[in-house]
């Protein structure tokens, strides 16, 4: 990297202030819970401690007070631009940036994600390539992130996968486990690695494993907005903070997943993986398919995968159907589609 110490400096707080400018906005989000989960392991990457450390409740409690504050101050504030090298940047121009920042070893993410919340993040490039039709980037570690920093996001035809943010989701998912240790889907796949005595080289192996069914995950993202075009992405935004938003997205995933993801699970037969998919949905998309906890249980009774394989292709053109009746909603009702397209995806599990 040759960018200079102070450019990068500058660089990284300017995508750090416009991450707290969007917490400001939408830390309220969750609900009180897991805003302090959230909190908490924010206010550990921060600090750069290791997930092995104990947390001192003063300090994390100080630290709260002084974020809440600075976020009450920049509730008002506008996005500020990104200089680099001497030209200013729109923060939401992300592939221009990515252009400036490829040759110094970076790499910057920004778009939409659930409620229209804006995410950005700066972090060291670790791989960039082309591959059919699509950009990936991988990050490693992250030099500016906001609280919600999902590990990845597919924004057109480009793909974004942040290492140091599936490993810390992983650990965030290791440590809610082990609050009851349930007999489930999750807690199978923790049981592939040995966290009791090598918690961080653990870490490192499912980060590793997991990587790749979230590339997985987000080439059925690129796939479905192939198939769905950009009428998708103004339905959400039309449906923002509704029901049928989270139904929505929901659909989406499966739809991704069944394209892409579970059908290369199953080619592969890798247990730790499949075990992670089931234990990682969440309660929307259970919900909305049951068939598929069905599938997963089959195989884990026979230890056949074909079960799982049959009700990827039938969810392929299931969600494919809904997701189109979906957009001919909205189309028909523009902002009243809401409650109609609840109950479109409510009368269609499956």
């Amino acid at each position: 990297m040759n960018m200079e110490k102070s450019a990068l400096s500058g660089l990284t707080d300017t995508v750090q202030r416009n991450c707290h400018i969007s917490d400001a906005r939408h830390g309220t989000d969750y609900t009180l819970c897991t805003y302090l989960m959230k909190m908490r392991e924010y206010f550990r990457w921060e600090k750069g401690l290791p997930f092995s450390a104990s947390l001192s409740r003063d300090a994390i409690g100080d630290w709260l007070v002084e974020r809440e504050s600075l976020w009450e101050s920049l509730d008002e504030a506008d996005f500020e631009p990104l200089l680099i090298e001497g030209r200013s940047y729109d923060p939401f121009a992300a592939e221009d940036i990515n252009q400036a920042l490829r040759h110094i070893g970076l790499v910057y993410s920004s778009g939409l994600g659930r409620s229209a919340k804006p995410h950005f993040f700066l972090g060291g490039l670790e791989k960039h390539q082309q591959s059919e039709g699509y950009s990936l980037f991988v990050a490693n570690e992250e030099y500016a992130r906001d609280l919600s920093a999902p590990p990845a996001m597919t924004n057109g035809k480009t793909v974004y996968i942040r290492r140091e943010s599936l490993r810390r989701m992983l650990w965030e998912k290791l440590e809610g486990w082990r609050w009851n240790r349930p007999d489930n889907a999750l807690g199978r796949a923790l049981a592939c690695y040995d966290f009791e005595s090598g918690l961080e080289a653990s870490l490192d192996a499912m980060t590793e494993t997991e990587l790749q069914a979230v590339l997985l995950h987000e080439i059925g993202e690129y796939q479905a907005g192939r198939l769905l075009g950009d009428t998708w992405n103004e339905m959400l935004l039309a449906l923002c903070n509704t029901p049928a938003e989270l139904m929505a997205r929901a659909v989406r995933d499966h739809l991704a997943d069944c394209m892409n993801t579970l059908p290369e699970l199953v080619r592969q037969g890798r247990a730790a993986s499949i075990h992670f998919y089931l234990g990682n949905l969440n309660h929307m998309r259970k919900t909305i398919f049951p068939g598929l906890g069905g599938a997963y249980e089959e195989w884990r009774n026979s230890g056949d995968l074909e079960a799982l394989g049959t009700i990827a292709e039938v969810g392929r053109e299931h969600w494919a159907t809904q997701a189109a009746r979906m957009m001919e909603t909205y189309h028909r009702f523009g902002a009243d589609a809401s409650d109609r397209i609840k109950k479109l995806v409510e009368d269609n599990y499956l």
